[in-house]
């Protein structure tokens, strides 16, 4: 009999439904599994009490019905604030912050009988794709114990890749769903901005930059999650029957990548052919550095309006990293022109969009411009034999998608000479998240099912 850490949250609740599988059994075996792996790869954090967790399935078991979820045990990115389970944000400041009420996502996992267990891990306030904080320490990926989960939703990653979840919530900003899928070989889905509501609380202009979404090891799993945290259907869709797809690669030289990554997401979507698509490599249809400038400035611009307030508070500001420094000295000090010309870039940018939609059904690039990075460092100095100069400039290439605010999908994409996983983006037009989820699910026929591993 496969253990049910093994499976997916569909197979678990098809199991859980049909009487197969007890919510009890499913917590027992989840929990035994955090104890197996998680002391090494430091995925789950702010685990809650055991006996809790048990009362809860027995009631969900006792209850029945319910939603697809029901007594599925689930860890929430720690970003969100999940009432009665500490949510930290990664950040020593919130190191002992309780909340009193969920946020919307919490509340939706709620919904459909999901029993919250803790948090995944961050790094502080998801900022920089590396899963680390000065509250819980590093996320390892599982492939390579010495190298990084990813982030910001490396604990999520991890999780999943080691059946300790089996479905799991992120969120992706600058690539905060899409680095950490590709690093830990599951699916990571950033969907239209707006598909996901945010919380009452944010940034008017966050909305525009960021949102919530699912991870799996599944595309079955990925699109049931989001139509739970959507609130309504949205991946019900077909793919075309012979999708032509451009190819972006490195936009044209402008993105640095590491030996072999590139090649290695060549030979992949060599392989979509076999499925029918049509596949065309076209040159960079706008340049990569007006992208980048356009898209770093409103991101500082909205990172300051979030976290000034903690660095006009000395103490405070002393327990920012270097990360959330940066990005707050750098907003604050914007112009109102520099804002404007920024969002008058990104305006140009939707129309290169409407225009490449015209001819293709998606685009794809691959989702990462590295292989997992040793997990001591705070960031990579170097790409391609070039100095970084900035924190996250080494994941540039998530940012054509994050500046457009249009669905992106990372999937696995094989392995690399050492064993190291990588991905490949599969971006649609705005609202076409259905369909690019039903083009990932060709994708993983192609490919095949993604299993759980234990970490090496």
């Amino acid at each position: 009999m496969t253990e049910l850490w093994r499976l997916g949250a569909r197979a678990l609740s098809r199991k859980i439904a049909a009487g197969e599988a007890s919510c009890v059994e499913v917590m027992r075996a989840t929990l035994a599994r955090i104890d197996a792996v998680n002391g090494e790869v430091n995925a789950i954090v702010s685990l809650r009490d055991r006996e809790a967790l048990m009362g809860e399935a027995r009631v969900a078991d006792a209850v029945g019905g319910g939603g697809w979820l029901r007594g599925i045990p689930v860890a929430v990115k720690d970003l969100v604030a999940v009432k009665g389970v500490r949510s930290t944000w990664g950040s020593q400041i919130f190191a002992d912050f309780v909340p009193e009420a969920d946020d919307g996502l919490a509340r939706a996992l709620r919904g459909v009988g999901a029993i919250v267990i803790g948090k995944t891990n961050v790094p502080e306030y998801g900022l920089g794709s590396h899963s680390t904080n000065a509250v819980f320490g590093v996320t390892r990926n599982p492939f390579d114990m010495s190298r990084t989960a990813g982030g910001s939703s490396g604990g999520a990653g991890a999780a999943l890749a080691t059946g300790m979840v089996s479905v799991a919530d992120g969120s992706d900003m600058m690539g905060s769903l899409r680095n950490p899928a590709a690093w830990n070989d599951v699916y990571g889905f950033r969907p239209t901005v707006g598909v996901v509501p945010g919380e009452p609380r944010d940034n008017v202009l966050l909305h525009r930059l960021a949102t919530l979404g699912p991870m799996g090891r599944s595309i079955e799993d990925v699109s049931g999650l989001l139509d739970t945290i959507a609130g309504r259907s949205v991946a019900v869709s077909h793919a075309p029957r012979a999708p032509r797809v451009a190819w972006l690669g490195d936009w044209g030289g402008a993105y640095g990548m590491d030996a072999g990554l590139l090649e290695a997401g060549e030979a992949a979507v060599v392989q979509a052919e076999d499925l029918g698509w049509q596949v065309e490599k076209i040159t960079p249809p706008m340049a990569a550095g007006a992208l980048w400038d356009s898209w770093t400035t409103l991101r500082s611009f909205v990172v300051a309006q979030d976290l000034a307030r903690h660095w006009r508070d000395p103490a405070q500001r002393a327990l920012l990293n270097a990360q959330a420094l940066w990005e707050v000295e750098r907003g604050l000090a914007l112009t109102s022109d520099q804002v404007e010309r920024a969002s008058a870039i990104r305006r140009d940018w939707l129309a290169v969009l409407d225009d490449l939609f015209a001819r293709f059904d998606a685009l794809m690039l691959p989702a990462t411009q590295m292989w997992p990075f040793p997990a001591d460092w705070d960031w990579p100095r170097q790409l391609a034999g070039q100095e970084t100069d900035s924190y996250h400039r080494w994941m540039e290439c998530v940012v054509p998608a994050s500046l457009a605010g249009v669905p992106a999908l990372s999937m696995p994409a094989g392995y690399g000479d050492s064993g190291l996983p990588h991905g490949v983006q599969l971006i649609g037009p705005s609202g076409a998240d259905g369909k690019v989820l039903a083009m990932g699910a060709a994708w993983e026929e192609m490919i095949g099912p993604r299993l759980v591993r234990d970490p090496a």
